[in-house]
């Protein structure tokens, strides 16, 4: 995939800002360097996943309002020093255009291996600015309905946007209660449905969530670290099988 990655979600509660943090503490495990944008206007929280709440002073609307320059708004992870932050305002009505924002990725991505953008989820204005610098985009969607729904419709604005390189992660994977939903045959048919290559499958695991939520991104005691860190390196051009099947 290319080195600015938009990830995506249909709707809310899939899980997407864990991926966004699992998949960068993972690539800076491969000694890259690598900045994570919230776009999520009005709801962020990956400065709490990465423990430097009490270090934000500058958000990313600060450093279109020129406020500050765009360097003195990114923060570094308390755990990992080529993990760094660049967080959403707090205030939904600071929203940024597409073009501006851009032009700000464009000016920070060459201090970095990989720049990482969670867009908030769906396909309204904040999906838009965060999808303009994009150069590829992985969707996150859970194994249910309502989720691969939301999915085709980020595909479809994707595509929209020119943006091709597309990747689909699964999210929150539980095989059992897959089976007892009994809404797909397999889960051919759930890639089937988002029309999208499946790079990345990963396993619901409740200790991941309190992991990050406590601020312990670089932290290696969930089983779903596995699947992060083969994501990073397909994601990375590596070919190597998934972690995880299912």
């Amino acid at each position: 995939m290319n080195d600015v990655i938009v990830v995506a979600s249909g709707k809310g509660g899939t899980g997407k800002s864990t991926v966004c943090v699992g998949l960068a503490v993972a690539l800076v495990k491969q000694n890259k360097r690598v900045l994570l944008i919230d776009c999520d206007c009005g709801m962020r929280g990956i400065d709490l996943m990465l423990d430097v709440e009490e270090e934000i002073l500058f958000d990313c609307s600060d450093v279109i309002c020129g406020n500050c320059k765009p360097r003195d708004a990114v923060y570094p992870s308390r755990n990992l020093n080529e993990l760094h932050l660049m967080a959403a305002p707090f205030d939904t009505d600071n929203e940024i255009s597409p073009s501006v924002f851009k032009q700000m990725v464009d000016e920070l991505k060459s201090d970095y291996d990989y720049v990482i953008i969670d867009s908030p989820a769906g396909i309204g204005s904040g999906f838009a600015t965060a999808a303009a610098p994009a150069e590829s985009a992985l969707i996150v969607t859970n194994a249910e309905p309502t989720s691969l729904r939301g999915a085709v419709k980020i595909r479809t604005k994707l595509k929209s946007l020119n943006i091709d390189d597309i990747r689909l992660v699964i999210n929150r994977f539980d095989r059992k209660q897959f089976e007892q939903n009994a809404c797909y045959e397999d889960l051919d048919d759930v890639i089937d449905v988002v029309g999208v290559r499946l790079i990345a499958l990963v396993p619901y695991d409740g200790r991941l969530s309190a992991m990050f939520q406590n601020g312990f991104a670089g932290l290696n005691w969930s089983p779903a670290v596995t699947v992060f860190d083969c994501l990073a390196k397909r994601v990375s051009g590596i070919n190597v099988p998934l972690a995880y099947t299912g």
